[in-house]
């Protein structure tokens, strides 16, 4: 499944930061059965690599998985033989996102300003993490898609929830990466399912 897939089916990347290698599979599986296609395990986790290799076992034929927090070409290298397929960073390093693209990974650099979503194109990247999205507010992004091209996606990550998504759809965001809105360490599976539900009811809302 390529990024695009997913965000076609489901516009939201679930952010499992804290998620244990023992648990994973459970939580991932709760937000695939109520639609959401996409997984990140932030590299932060506990034993992450094994978590993103857990996933791809189990879910990867059906599900995008990969990992968050990704800062380095070695640790692209580590979630692509771990199995993961999604590269999620909080900044723009060159280097990470062209070692991902050529590896046939979805890249998926974080970036604020047009300078630094223009270096993440040159670099190979075609889809946009707007981080932290909360600092900047849909009426930057509506400047940013001004200038962008068509075919390029902007996802926004990082203080956005079920309340405001229909707010940056409309501004011209077509991807949300949620974090605690879905997973907190410690919660079930059964919880997950919960918070997903509430996300996929405001998804459900998005003209």
């Amino acid at each position: 499944m390529t990024l695009d897939d997913a965000l076609a089916a489901c516009p939201v990347i679930a952010i499992l930061r804290g998620v244990r290698p023992d648990e994973v599979v459970a939580h991932a599986q709760a937000l695939f059965d109520v639609g959401i296609c996409a997984v990140e395990v932030p590299l932060n986790s506990p034993d992450p690599l094994s978590s993103v290799a857990a996933l791809a076992g189990a879910l990867g034929g059906s599900c995008l998985c990969g990992a968050g927090t990704v800062l380095t070409v070695a640790e692209v290298e580590a979630v692509e033989a771990a199995g993961g397929r999604l590269i999620v960073s909080p900044n723009i390093d060159a280097d990470v996102v062209s070692r991902a693209v050529a590896l046939g990974l979805a890249s998926l650099p974080g970036i604020a300003t047009a300078s630094e979503a223009f270096r993440a194109l040159d670099a190979g990247a075609r889809h946009l993490k707007l981080f932290p999205a909360a600092t900047y507010g849909p009426g930057h992004t509506r400047q940013l898609r001004a200038v962008l091209p068509a075919d390029v996606t902007l996802l926004a990550v990082g203080g956005v929830g079920p309340a405001d998504m229909a707010a940056w759809w409309n501004s011209g965001v077509r991807g949300f990466g949620l974090g605690s809105e879905l997973y907190g360490p410690g919660q079930t599976p059964t919880d997950t399912a919960t918070k997903a539900a509430r996300v996929m009811e405001a998804v459900r809302a998005l003209a």
